[in-house]
């Protein structure tokens, strides 16, 4: 009847045994509460004593169950309690609760102060379930080396932690201490922003990377990732911050040797040149790999030749070292040998084909010479590590990378990224090494098919200059000449071939000899340009059937006679040549251009100018006047410029040839490009001299007393017989053979030439007479008597010329 009497306390209306064995109760009110219920009962198990967290659970107040036996408070009472004399230590009970529903609660009973009362403690069983749960975590998560644990009050003062000594700087961290008191000043600014952030609005931070320094050692940076979440109570008021920290280092290496490979991908091998690619992969490792980083090379290597089998450090040089800036030892410098020491570390990684690492101690121990440490380590290092440069089967050199101050002693880990970075660095270098052994092979192919690079002729002295594009990076078919003719006239030649490489090159070539063998003719430069046309169109038939488009370029063809200070010439789509006047004023000549080499078909047209002496004309290709502008209308002015303000009388062709190309070159041109300067010479008028030659035989004695008479006035007798025989036989096929006007002309330099000029085109041709021949002999004489002879035609006749040397002439 007790028992009903507490069941009926419940209002009328209210279900009963609706309470699980989950407690999950009517309200959550019923679990609302600040600690466990708490009940004293006298040695007969009456409740004696009953707390306010009693009623909270139960419902019932104190007046309603003290004095009352406790078992009136319990549903489904197990027959073991109730026939025991005495309450156990500890179980899981179903109580009544006000309301008639049950609450499943686990308790634990205790003797209070040896008097026969019992202490009853009990909590809903979830409420225990999770605790229990809860430490068990907050155990596991104490447990992890690699995760700290932070419980902060509201004033972000730690509570407590699971920080242990090593975890932070070495020692324990203790209640009451403060991110201050711990990480550097700015660092726990930052992350006391972030956990009061997290303190006011609730809103968890999860995994948010955070670099901090601590307070013992602030130069080395540690990665924390930092979780954190709001600490409430029962009733949902903040009481604080949890905070995780988890050490972010694997983490964050992995992705700092993920962003390291990626910038050796990206930066290592764009350039073909061996010194800058393994710039650039120093440049990639330093600092972000080691403090400081070498590559050495083999010298081979540099001239782009396959390394020695057995390569050692004696045979290797430095390539390229960073920091540039950096303190380095005496004995590192970039260009220098690399000592030959019988067990350097360059011969173990070489001999291994992998990575090694070594402590300072065992380099010293390895040198055996303190001069040596002090030559060859860094100030401060600790640590370095060398990988071998080895590509399709040939070693290249090695990188060493060191380690100094606090850096961290090197890994496995990045002992085996190395490794990858080497390979793809060898990679870089090797491709290089490739690309200058073909480049010099083309360069010096063109090198030997050009003239040379000065020429001091009676009609000028002339300076070329080729320029390769990319400073040095391709070779392609520009050229030009300066090539002697009789009568001391010039021919000054710019061409531009289709294509790059070595068959623009030896195009080229072809074409050069073409045009030697063309000039000897002494051709108009109109018909030699149709002939060079021709041979351009027999190589384009020549060639492989995809390749006949790229046959083809451009070319200017003049000829500068000093005697009368003209100059004619012809371009097939060439860009015309700058005239600068021994004033300083120049000027583009003016100038019908005739199609590119590889159209036939159209005709060309020869321009004749005057030109003063002391004069300079400039042929170039269009890679000069298009570097930056591919507009030659905006280029050909800045050349006129260029030419105005270095053309000077006294300086010296090739001095001013290089001075217009450092002024108008881009720092990596598009395409390659020659410049020909030619400053005119004019042969006195007294060391010239005419005659006009009357349609009459008696005319060959007459030139015979006129040619004495010239020449004793040049003193030149020696040469007087000889010449009155050249004179005779030439005038007597004039007189024979061609037609009036016919002239004598003689013209003195450092040769004596003859020349003998009519209307007609009839060729002359040297043939070997029979004995019984009255004629035939005449050239035939000519060409022993001088030095050689010729024939050349213009537009109204022929002109046969003879040259003689003078001897004793300057």
């Amino acid at each position: 009847m007790e028992t009903e009497n507490v069941r009926n306390a419940c209002p009328a209306g209210a279900s009963q045994g609706s309470m699980d064995v989950s407690g999950s109760g009517p309200s959550d009110r019923l679990y609302a509460f600040d600690g466990p219920a708490a009940a004293v009962l006298d040695h007969r198990g009456a409740v004696v004593r009953w707390t306010g967290t009693a009623e909270d659970l139960t419902g019932f107040r104190a007046e309603d169950v003290c004095g009352r036996p406790v078992q009136e408070l319990v549903a489904d009472l197990p027959d073991d309690l109730r026939c025991a004399t005495e309450m156990p230590a500890s179980g899981r009970v179903r109580l009544w609760h006000q309301c008639g529903d049950t609450i499943d609660v686990t308790f634990r009973t205790t003797k209070v102060g040896g008097s026969a009362e019992v202490l009853v403690l009990a909590a809903p069983t979830h409420h225990v379930a999770d605790h229990e749960q809860g430490a068990a975590l907050l155990r596991a998560l104490s447990a992890q080396n690699r995760i700290t644990i932070a419980v902060h009050d509201t004033e972000l003062t730690t509570v407590q932690t699971n920080a242990t000594p090593g975890t932070v700087d070495g020692r324990p961290v203790q209640p009451g201490t403060r991110l201050s008191d711990v990480l550097c000043a700015k660092d726990a600014e930052n992350l006391q922003a972030v956990l009061r952030q997290v303190l006011e609005t609730g809103a968890p931070v999860v995994r948010r990377n955070q670099q901090v320094s601590w307070r013992h050692d602030p130069a080395r940076q540690h990665a924390l990732s930092l979780s954190a979440f709001r600490l409430e109570d029962a009733r949902g008021h903040p009481t604080g911050v949890a905070a995780l920290y988890f050490d972010n280092a694997d983490q964050m290496r992995a992705r700092r040797h993920l962003d390291l490979a990626r910038e050796v991908a990206e930066r290592v091998g764009k350039s073909l040149e061996i010194g800058r690619t393994a710039q650039d992969l120093a440049d990639v490792l330093a600092p972000a790999f080691g403090d400081l980083v070498a590559v050495d090379l083999a010298y081979s290597v540099f001239d782009g030749e396959e390394p020695s089998k057995q390569l050692g450090s004696g045979d290797m040089g430095s390539a390229a070292l960073a920091p540039a800036s950096a303190e380095w030892p005496a004995g590192i410098e970039r260009g220098k040998p690399v000592p030959p020491l019988r067990d350097h570390p360059l011969r173990r990684s070489f001999r291994h084909d992998e990575p090694v690492v070594f402590s300072l101690d065992d380099f010293i121990a390895m040198l055996k010479d303190p001069q040596l440490v002090e030559y060859l380590v860094p100030k401060d290092a600790h640590s370095v590590m060398v990988a071998p440069l080895h590509a399709r089967g040939l070693t290249l050199g090695a990188i060493s990378a060191w380690r100094c101050g606090r850096s961290d002693p090197f890994t496995q880990d990045e002992a085996d990224l190395m490794k990858q970075i080497a390979s793809r660095g060898a990679l870089a270098i090797d491709n290089a090494r490739r690309y200058t052994r073909e480049h010099r092979a083309a360069v010096a192919l063109q090198q030997s098919l050009l003239p040379p690079a000065t020429t001091d002729t009676p009609a000028a002295e002339t300076a070329g200059i080729y320029m390769p594009a990319g400073g040095g990076a391709g070779s392609s078919g520009d050229w030009y000449d300066a090539i002697a003719l009789p009568s001391l006239r010039l021919a000054l030649v710019a061409g531009d071939v289709v294509g790059h490489g070595m068959p623009a090159s030896a195009t080229m070539g072809r074409l050069r000899a073409a045009i030697q063998t063309l000039a000897d003719l002494e051709l108009e430069p109109d018909e030699l340009l149709t002939r060079l046309a021709d041979l351009i169109q027999r190589l384009a038939a020549e060639a492989p059937s995809g390749d006949r488009d790229i046959v083809g370029g451009t070319c200017l063809y003049a000829v500068y006679d000093p005697v009368t200070g003209r100059c004619a010439m012809a371009s097939a789509g060439h860009p015309p040549p700058v005239l600068v006047r021994p004033d300083g004023t120049a000027e583009a000549v003016k100038m019908s251009p005739g199609p590119p080499l590889a159209l036939s078909g159209m005709p060309y047209e020869t321009t004749v100018i005057d030109v003063e002496p002391g004069s300079v004309l400039a042929l170039y290709t269009d890679g000069l006047v298009e570097r930056g502008d591919p507009d030659i209308g905006q280029g050909l002015p800045r050349l006129m410029e260029a030419l105005t303000a270095h053309c000077r009388p006294e300086r010296a062709l090739d001095e001013t040839g290089r001075a217009l190309l450092a002024d108008l070159a881009d720092q990596a041109p598009r395409d390659d490009a020659v410049l020909l300067l030619a400053r005119t010479r004019a042969v006195p008028a007294a060391d010239t001299a005419h005659w006009e030659i009357p349609a009459d035989p008696a005319a060959v004695s007459q030139a015979r007393e006129w040619i004495a008479r010239q020449l004793t006035m040049w003193g030149l007798d020696d040469l007087l017989f000889t010449t009155e025989l050249i004179v005779s036989e030439l005038i007597t096929n004039a007189i024979r053979y061609g037609r009036p006007p016919m002239e004598l002309r003689l013209i003195r330099h450092n040769v004596l030439v003859c020349e003998v000029t009519d209307s007609s085109s009839t060729q002359p041709r040297l043939r070997r007479a029979r004995t019984t021949d009255e004629g035939g002999r005449g050239l035939f004489l000519v060409s022993q008597l001088g030095g050689r002879w010729g024939c050349r035609h213009g537009q109204n006749g022929k002109t046969i010329w003879s040259e003689q040397i003078i001897q004793d002439s300057p």
